[in-house]
């Protein structure tokens, strides 16, 4: 089984990303930054935050799910605000998208807010309303059950350190994992986190039994060179100890973001 995770940056590099994503063709799909605009009638609409703009891909969502027609596709938004077409205002929805492929029964299926609530009229002040995505899994191969589980972090104006925001998050992470695993799950937990390695989100999903293949594996930076800043981690996949790792890369070349594509093959 491959299950593939990279926070979007809002499609900035939507046709790259998409070109990527059907070639690596991915049993799993946990996509963090996705964006659906039902009334866009442009590819491309404009975000506007604290007197700067940034593009933004009107559906990514639905071209992601159109180059994996093999997949179910889930829309998990976290926020619905403004983009701009010019000077017609769009209301865009913004969060998650999981895609799966057909041939994987889904037998259990948990979303719930980690952080905040679902904003319908505006996308909120920081820190904005994050949710979690779960889906359990039957693998015939196996014949076990796999749990991927994934979200996109809360982010701090002032860093990615610890604070009690993200201790509650992960608080509630780690009940909504307990909310639909089963014994003898094989766990994966994945995404664009939004803290540093020493963090005590880390910490406490170590506790419940997860390794962490970012560190571990001795990667050092999860951001392209889109990226400009540092620190360089933000992403990471971690997996309970029944997990059969085949591969585990953290995806250099293409770059299809500002942030690294994780890419995870399980037996």
């Amino acid at each position: 089984m491959r299950i593939l995770s990279l926070n979007g940056w809002g499609g900035r590099l939507g046709e790259e990303l998409v070109a990527y994503v059907s070639s690596t063709d991915p049993d799993v799909f946990c996509l963090q930054e996705a964006t659906r605009t039902p009334a866009a009638t442009s590819p491309w609409l404009v975000y506007r935050d604290g007197g700067g703009e940034l593009l933004q891909r009107a559906n990514l969502f639905g071209e992601v799910a159109d180059a994996l027609p093999g997949h179910q596709a889930f829309f998990c938004p976290a926020a619905r605000g403004p983009l701009y077409d010019s000077d017609r205002t769009l209301r865009s929805e913004w969060g998650l998208a999981t895609f799966v492929r057909r041939s994987l029964p889904i037998i259990g299926q948990l979303q719930d807010f980690i952080h905040g609530a679902f904003s319908a009229d505006d996308f909120g002040e920081h820190p904005r309303s994050r949710n979690a995505h779960a889906v359990r899994l039957h693998d015939y191969v196996t014949g076990n059950a796999v749990l991927v589980t994934h979200l996109h972090g809360l982010r701090e104006l002032d860093g990615k350190g610890d604070t009690p925001a993200r201790d509650a998050q992960t608080a509630r992470l780690v009940e909504l994992i307990g909310g639909i695993r089963r014994k003898g799950d094989r766990l994966v937990v994945c995404g664009d986190f939004n803290v540093l390695p020493e963090s005590r989100m880390l910490t406490e999903l170590r506790s419940i039994g997860l390794t962490d293949l970012v560190t571990q594996g001795g990667f050092t930076d999860t951001r392209t060179s889109h990226y400009l800043k540092a620190p360089r981690f933000a992403d990471y996949m971690l997996v309970s100890d029944n997990v059969d790792v085949r591969n585990f890369e953290v995806v250099g070349q293409p770059e299809v973001s500002d942030h690294r594509a994780l890419l995870l093959e399980i037996g």
